[in-house]
Order: C-alpha cells, then sequence, then structure tokens
C-alpha cells in the first residue's frame, strides 16, 4: 500500500523559510522519480519541483532560485527547502512519485494529506 505523509509546513512571514519533509511507504522509492506540488485556493494543482533517482532537479519559473529538492534514498524521504518565501507561494503541498522526469503524470493515485504552507506579507 502506497503511503505519502508530508510534513514541515506552517505560517512563515515573507521572505522566511520551511523545509518540507515527504515520507514514502509502498514504493520503490530509490528508483522513482520524486516531486512536489502544490494547489492553492481556487486553482489548480501544480508540480514546482522534481528530482530523478540520479539526482537530477527540475523547477517550476517561478520557485527557481528560491526551492530545492533533494531525496535521503536511505530514509525514503523527499525534502523541499524554501527560501524568499512570497505570499504567492501560499498553498497545500503534495508529493508523488512522477511518470517522468517533469510531468504532472504520476505513478500512484493515492495522495497524502499535503502540508499547509501559509506566506503572510
Amino acid at each position: 500500500q502506497v503511503q505519502l505523509e508530508e510534513s514541515g509546513g506552517g505560517l512563515v512571514q515573507a521572505g522566511g523559510s520551511l523545509r518540507l519533509s515527504c515520507a514514502a511507504s509502498g514504493i520503490i522509492f530509490s528508483l522513482s522519480t520524486m516531486g512536489w506540488f502544490r494547489q492553492a485556493p481556487g486553482k489548480q494543482r501544480e508540480l514546482v519541483a522534481s528530482i530523478t533517482s540520479g539526482g537530477s532537479t527540475n523547477y517550476e519559473d517561478s520557485v527557481k532560485g528560491r526551492f530545492t529538492i533533494s531525496r535521503d534514498n536511505a530514509k525514503n524521504t523527499v525534502y523541499l527547502q524554501m527560501n524568499s518565501l512570497k505570499p504567492e507561494d501560499t498553498a497545500v503541498y503534495y508529493c508523488n512519485a512522477l511518470a517522468g522526469r517533469w510531468t504532472m503524470l504520476t505513478l500512484y493515485s493515492s495522495w497524502g494529506q499535503g502540508t499547509q504552507v501559509t506566506v503572510s506579507s
């Protein structure tokens, strides 16, 4: 059974930082390309960062230079370090395994609860 558990969100002022974590189980984590998604109220879910099994990373344009995705295969965990946060980063953040290097298609239909990130101005 696939389980994805996101954590680390919170309320932060603009310019602040947060580090999100996503612990995965029930998947072959070390071979999976992992992605972080976010969904703001009234908006569609979007992919913001991905990391391949080999460690190659990709970012959505609005977060380049501010967000860093990383992974620890020993812990089956993927991280998202978010710096210089902006109010427009406010959203619920989710992780999942991707069907490719940079795609909205996920390998699993199951999603975790997500973690809320709120950035105040």
